[in-house]
């Protein structure tokens, strides 16, 4: 079989710029794969539903009819523990759910006066 003198080279050169294109492409361009894509979404989804919830944090907050005791017993802990002493109190624990969320209790806990 007689191939032309310009297909190996015409190979090489399509093998060698695929493989450019795809590492430019991936290092460069901005190209994910599907379970980096998938882990993206995953943590901007939870952070917008962080996000929603916080504002129902606070409205448990300011209608905590204790709420002057509770925000004693928060600032009395240290820096570092407030976040579990606000998941205590029950105010990081969203409504139809039993246990408080962490997520929830640290950006309620930063939107707090304290």
């Amino acid at each position: 079989m007689n191939t032309p003198e310009w297909l190996k080279p015409g190979i090489y050169g399509a093998v060698i710029g695929a493989v450019f294109v795809g590492v430019v492409g991936f290092s460069w361009g901005g190209w994910v794969t599907g379970g980096t894509s998938n882990d993206r979404a995953v943590a901007m989804s939870r952070n917008d539903v962080v996000a929603s919830m916080v504002p129902v944090c606070l409205d448990m907050a300011r209608s905590d009819p204790a709420r002057a005791d509770k925000l004693a017993t928060i600032r009395a802990t240290s820096t570092y523990q407030r976040r579990d002493a606000l998941m205590t109190v029950g105010w990081a624990t969203v409504p139809g759910t039993d246990a408080p969320d962490r997520d929830i209790a640290e950006a309620c806990l930063k939107q707090l006066d304290l």
